[in-house]
């Protein structure tokens, strides 16, 4: 069995949760996964993660380090960062396109754990 963390602040978490207190797997990254089912070949593990080099690639970004991993709103992130929204919303862009910042529904931004 296998599950997959949520925000611990986040009431849908709670289920997620439950499982790895009775045991389940605890997943992050795809390779938790093929690790478990002993697939851990390159070949595969290369396969699964398309675009992880150029994650890896890419430097911290100053950006991601003050979103935090809980969805967050674009003003909440002016409040934090300082930058205007139009800032803002080029440099999510840019981190979305690369894979590190996903849109969660109702308008918020999510950091993405990379593998």
């Amino acid at each position: 069995m296998f599950a997959i963390p949520g925000s611990i602040h986040s009431p849908q978490s709670r289920g997620c949760h439950a499982l790895i207190r009775q045991g389940a797997k605890l997943v992050e990254t795809v390779g938790d996964v093929l690790e478990e089912l002993q697939l851990e070949d390159a070949t595969v593990s290369a396969a699964a993660n398309p675009g992880s080099e150029a994650a890896d690639a890419m430097p911290e970004h100053r950006l991601l380090r003050d979103m935090g991993y809980d969805p967050v709103s674009l003003d909440a992130l002016c409040a934090r960062t300082g930058f205007s929204a139009a800032e803002l919303q080029a440099q999510l862009l840019e981190l979305e396109l690369a894979g590190s910042v996903a849109r969660p529904p109702g308008g918020l931004f999510q950091r993405v754990a990379q593998g």
